[in-house]
């Protein structure tokens, strides 16, 4: 599997570098930052794979950050990693698009294995379109497209 652009979004600083470093020892590379703000900063500028996000944080929340990012990058598979979540945030984060609904405190390998099916249901949509591109006869984009 190619390296894998995790964003992690959490304004518990020292969690997030932890989770980081977890995630480093199990060949997993990710970003970190603090905020809704800053994670939509670093969305539009270098578009992830997968983004672990915490729901519960000042200024724009993770219910709203998934709210945009579904809105703007369809593709981008997000897990919600909260510690103050409910039912409802539950059923409304999946509604909104979330691949997982994730409570703190998490097992870690429980998190990659989510992480790395996250990444390969992105990737089977993403086959899937080529297929569509080939049938309707457009091979050279197919051909980009799972390359």
């Amino acid at each position: 599997m190619k390296d894998i652009k995790i964003l992690l979004v959490d304004d518990e600083e020292d969690f997030v570098r932890t989770l980081s470093e977890r995630l480093s020892l199990r060949d997993l590379q990710s970003q970190a930052v603090f905020s809704g703000e800053e994670a939509m900063r670093c969305v539009g500028d270098a578009v992830p794979d997968i983004i672990v996000l915490d729901l519960k944080m000042p200024g724009i929340n993770g219910m709203e950050v998934l709210r945009r990012v579904k809105q703007h990058f369809p593709e981008i598979q997000v897990i919600i990693l909260t510690g103050h979540g409910n039912d409802l945030d539950e059923t409304e984060a999946r509604q909104l698009g979330a691949f997982d609904y994730l409570r703190k405190p998490v097992d870690i390998e429980l998190l990659v294995e989510r992480i790395r099916a996250a990444c390969l249901d992105g990737r089977r949509d993403e086959s899937m379109s080529a297929v569509a591109f080939a049938e309707a006869g457009d091979f050279e984009t197919a051909r980009k497209m799972v390359s």
